[in-house]
């Protein structure tokens, strides 16, 4: 065969082998009936995202490691009716909202009206949404075009009264796999009537792999100097602590694990403050650097808080092909306003109102050392 032509042929397959794509597949069946699908976004160098529309999920996240060896880094399951088990109580991968976090007594006043929500299982405040939160709905995709690299839109309209929450929210979320090797996650909502809005996506990660163990061998940095104190059920009491000197300083590198005898709870599961309000661009708000891989995860957003939370609170369970989860298996950085702002004036207001439009951006930037 002619050299210059085997050339040709080998540079086209690198070429195609290469290529950004979005693929579309059925996931499964929801209990209802209801058809799930799932979008797998690949860029150039071959990290792939995958999503599945039952909460916005990201069901798996594969990305290099300094050998240019891909592991699949968020936690999950592989099948529907394991979602449908778990998603209430782990929350893997998925959006969070309308208001992530906590909200105290489950019931908050906005212009002179009350409202009322349910309350987490056995606890007195809200969480996440509510028992149907935007992690448990059905989202409606959208292939887009986006010159960063492959994307999907995903779009829900929360109708007026939606776990007790105000107004019509239409909601937009895009997912963008950039060509630098970035998971761009941008948040968009407008309403018809003014009410709270948190957004937050709830990812679990194991940098060395999930279902490989703990996570407590990661180094973490934080660019926040405060943290707010909270009571028995996590909740703020509005005073914002130093933390200088104590477990949740991570304004330098520090093992995840090295200090949990100090946290009453025995993990974290802690608001850290990240700015005095919402920034205008998204800024290095965390890097995680799991040292035997090599892989590092920057996290960029334009949130003034994020909620570092270490699957404290994990039960053992069966996740992705059979691989045992349990205690400390991933960590979340959620980046979000600060937990039960409804309640306190003090922090960055929720409140989203008509005319008004909610967006905010989070990256997460993924190199190796």
């Amino acid at each position: 065969m002619n050299p210059t032509f085997t050339a040709l042929v080998l540079f086209a397959i690198g070429l195609v082998s290469a290529r950004a794509e979005v693929t579309q597949a059925p996931f499964g069946t929801t209990r209802d009936g209801q058809s799930v699908e799932r979008y797998t976004l690949k860029n150039k160098h071959g990290l792939v995202a995958k999503v599945i529309t039952l909460g916005g999920i990201i069901q798996e996240l594969h990305v290099p490691d300094r050998e240019g060896k891909l592991a699949d880094i968020a936690l999950g399951f592989d099948t529907m009716a394991e979602y449908e088990e778990h998603n209430g109580a782990v929350y893997f991968g998925c959006i969070t909202g309308r208001v992530a976090n906590r909200i105290a007594g489950g019931k908050f006043e906005l212009d002179g009206k009350s409202y009322t929500l349910d309350l987490h299982p056995k606890t007195n405040f809200h969480l996440h949404g509510g028992l149907k939160g935007f992690n448990k709905v059905i989202w409606k995709a959208a292939v887009v075009t986006d010159p960063r690299g492959p994307a999907l839109r995903l779009t829900y309209l929360s109708k007026d009264g939606d776990q007790g929450f105000p107004g019509n929210l239409n909601t937009t979320v895009t997912y963008v796999l950039t060509e630098n090797d970035a998971l761009v996650i941008e948040y968009e909502a407008k309403t018809d009537k003014a009410t709270p809005i948190n957004l937050t996506n709830h990812t679990y990660f194991n940098l060395a792999g999930a279902g490989s163990g703990t996570v407590l061998d990661h180094r973490l940095t934080l660019q926040s100097q405060r943290y707010l104190e909270a009571d028995a059920d996590l909740v703020p009491t509005g005073k914002l602590l130093s933390v200088a000197g104590t477990a949740f300083d991570f304004t330098k590198s520090e093992v995840i694990g090295s200090r949990l005898a100090q946290i009453s709870i025995g993990g974290y599961d802690h608001a850290f403050v990240l700015a005095e309000k919402p920034q205008a661009k998204p800024v290095l708000a965390a890097e995680v650097v799991e040292p035997k891989s090599g892989r590092v995860m920057q996290v960029l957003t334009d949130q003034p808080g994020v909620q570092l939370y270490t699957a404290t609170h994990t039960t053992p369970l069966k996740g992705k092909s059979g691989a045992g989860y349990d205690r400390f298996h991933g960590l979340c950085l959620e980046t979000q306003h600060h937990p039960d702002s409804v309640h306190r004036g003090e922090f960055p207001t929720t409140i989203l109102r008509p005319g008004e439009t909610y967006r905010t951006t989070t990256i997460h930037q993924f190199t190796t050392r």
